[in-house]
């Protein structure tokens, strides 16, 4: 392997890592209560405020499903594209319903950084995954 390919390779792994273990966080928050997190029911608690009165409890569970697996298959290079694609859902679904409203920048309370969050999922997926994953890839 090629000096160059080790970079990219790293490089890769470092990406997803970060996203990837920071998604399976917010996943165990919203699910288990974890790392300060509030759990099923204050998570249903706060998706009542923005006015899913229906199935909230419902929808806390799937974004916590959708951000705690999906993170753990970006983080470990396993399925990459479909981590990818469940954290890709979380934040279109966070700025449909939480941030769109308030423009662009994250300063603002925007979608910016929902927005990155996309570009380097989908662009991760896209690449591969690298060469460090958790199982052997041919």
């Amino acid at each position: 392997m090629t000096e160059n390919m080790v970079l990219v390779n790293t490089g890769l792994l470092i990406i997803r890592l970060v996203i990837g273990l920071t998604f399976f966080g917010h996943g165990a928050q919203k699910l288990f209560g974890w790392f300060g997190g509030t759990g099923i029911e204050g998570m249903g608690n706060w998706l009542k405020t923005l006015g899913l009165e229906q199935g909230a409890k419902v929808w806390a569970i799937l974004a916590g499903l959708f951000e705690l697996i999906g993170g753990l298959l970006f983080a470990a290079g396993v399925l990459t594209w479909l981590g990818a694609i469940m954290i890709v859902i979380v934040m279109i679904d966070a700025i449909y319903a939480v941030h769109g409203k308030n423009g662009y920048w994250l300063t603002n309370g925007g979608f910016e950084y929902n927005l990155v969050l996309i570009a380097v999922c989908i662009g991760t997926a896209l690449i591969g995954p690298g060469d460090y994953v958790l199982l052997y890839k041919p």
